[in-house]
């Protein structure tokens, strides 16, 4: 049996690695240089708790699911997870009303230690939360991870379990016969399909419409933030810090995340159809957040900013996930929709994928699955200073800092490399390497040279992230 995934986001690479578990031949289909580079790469990075989703929800169906399989999860391919816990404070008796109808919704969905605290309870918790506070929900189950992390890591423990990774094409077609699917087709080649499992991210409904009329269009959410140094900052919040939601979403907040930084964000402006590459950040985004996040937090200093960006979620009508086989074509499954809080219930929507696929074709178990991975360590933060000196000592690259703000070694950078990472962002996002406070204007060049020299190829074929995207476009002089 031939199973083709469309999309390598969270979402498609946990859904390969599920299907790893079985005989089945698995393969990952994905446009970009490397994966978790769109919807995943872009987002909030938590983990939530769960007391948000509707009780009659797709997404309560699996979010606090998801929730619980991180831990686990995060301990076989040995990536990171804090739970740090999260608060919604609210700042009069309407914003008490709507917390007090979440800690219910969360009781009903199953979300375990849930409390409503006081003033004194919250502010004991978060020091620099806005003294005006009049209570708030208390989710310690709440937490933050790196989401591209997630994805890295499932399809290289995906590939170990003879995944075939299919990179840099693009699907154009679905052929089908007798109402079943019967081939991808990309703008490179095809693939022979029994199953076709769309993960499609922002693309998804077009994906469908290749095949069938059943599916749901999908439009745009563009959420703005900014990014606080981790030197001048990290004690702002120790947890996740929300408002009281709104119609628009869960609201402008204010986190840590994994490294020590601290996020601020995001905006939530609804796009069209047409707008599913507008990445851009805007005055008035910016200036929305900074207001926003000093209501909950006073004294945040945006002098210590070191980046603003924007990230793209996949937003339907229904406003919830669609996790469905279609009712037109067999074979045609969908993990489309994947809004908040696709990240936590990515998990449980692969499992539950995996576990309906293996009922329905009665597949057997592939016996020799293997789900540990292990991550490329950072030597100067992990290693002690004896079991550092004596490995530069056998290795020198080891001691040779290429990023001087997160101490990323030439030698981390190479496992890198040889891991998969045939781009600057593909570096990035396994070793932390551009991500500190200089964002990387001192090591981007650095991360080239060994790019290039590592590779083989020139420095005018070296991108960031996806086919067009090349920092050196031509000479200067000829």
């Amino acid at each position: 049996m031939n199973i083709i995934i469309i999309g390598a986001g969270v979402v498609g690479s946990l859904i390969a690695r599920e299907l790893c578990r079985y005989n089945v031949s698995v393969t990952l289909i994905e446009k970009n240089i490397d994966v978790g580079q769109e919807v995943t790469k872009a987002n909030s990075a938590i983990i939530h708790a769960g007391y948000d989703d509707e009780p009659s929800s797709v997404r309560a169906k699996f979010c606090v699911k998801g929730n619980a399989m991180y831990t686990n999860l995060s301990q076989e391919l040995d990536f990171e997870v804090k739970r740090i816990g999260s608060l919604v404070a609210a700042f009069n008796e309407e914003e008490v009303n709507t917390i007090t109808e979440l800690y219910n919704r969360g009781i009903n969905n199953n979300v375990p230690n849930l409390k409503l605290i006081s003033p004194e309870q919250a502010l004991e918790i978060e020091p620099n939360l806005n003294p005006s506070v009049k209570a708030a929900l208390y989710a310690p189950t709440a937490g933050i991870t790196e989401p591209w992390t997630v994805a890295i890591a499932a399809v290289e423990n995906a590939v170990a379990n003879g995944l075939n990774l299919v990179l840099e094409e693009k699907v154009t077609g679905i052929e089908t016969q007798d109402k079943k699917v019967k081939k991808v087709i990309t703008d490179k080649g095809s693939y022979t399909a029994d199953i076709v499992i769309n993960a499609a991210g922002l693309y998804a409904d077009d994906i469908a419409a290749m095949v069938c009329s059943d599916y749901r269009p999908l439009h745009p959410r563009r959420g703005e933030y900014i990014l606080l140094s981790k030197v001048t900052s990290s004690d702002l919040v120790k947890t996740i810090v929300f408002p009281a939601p709104g119609k628009m979403g869960k609201g402008v907040l204010v986190l840590p995340t994994i490294d020590g930084g601290i996020l601020l964000g995001p905006t939530s402006q609804d796009l069209d159809q047409r707008y599913k590459e507008d990445k851009s950040t805007t005055q008035d985004g910016i200036d929305f957040i900074i207001e926003k996040t000093r209501q909950l937090i006073p004294n945040i200093d945006i002098r210590n900013a070191i980046k603003t960006f924007a990230g793209l979620r996949p937003e339907s009508p229904q406003k919830d996930f669609w996790i469905e086989e279609s009712q037109e074509i067999d074979g045609f499954i969908n993990a489309s929709a994947m809004r908040s809080p696709g990240l936590t219930a990515a998990p449980a929507v692969a499992m539950y994928i995996s576990q309906q696929i293996s009922q329905k074709y009665s597949l057997k178990p592939n016996l020799l699955f293997n789900p540990q991975r292990k991550r490329i360590v950072n030597y100067i933060n992990e290693l002690g200073d004896e079991e550092y000196d004596a490995l530069i000592k056998q290795d020198p690259l080891a001691g040779k800092i290429i990023c001087s703000c997160n101490k990323v070694s030439e030698r981390e950078i190479i496992q890198a490399i040889k891991r998969g990472a045939r781009s600057i962002d593909g570096v990035k996002f396994r070793t932390r390497a551009m991500f500190g406070d200089c964002q990387g204007s001192f090591c981007t060049f650095k991360i080239m040279q060994i790019l290039s020299r590592e590779l083989g190829i020139d420095y005018k074929d070296i991108r960031y992230n996806k086919p067009d995207s090349r920092p050196i476009v031509g000479n200067t002089r000829d």
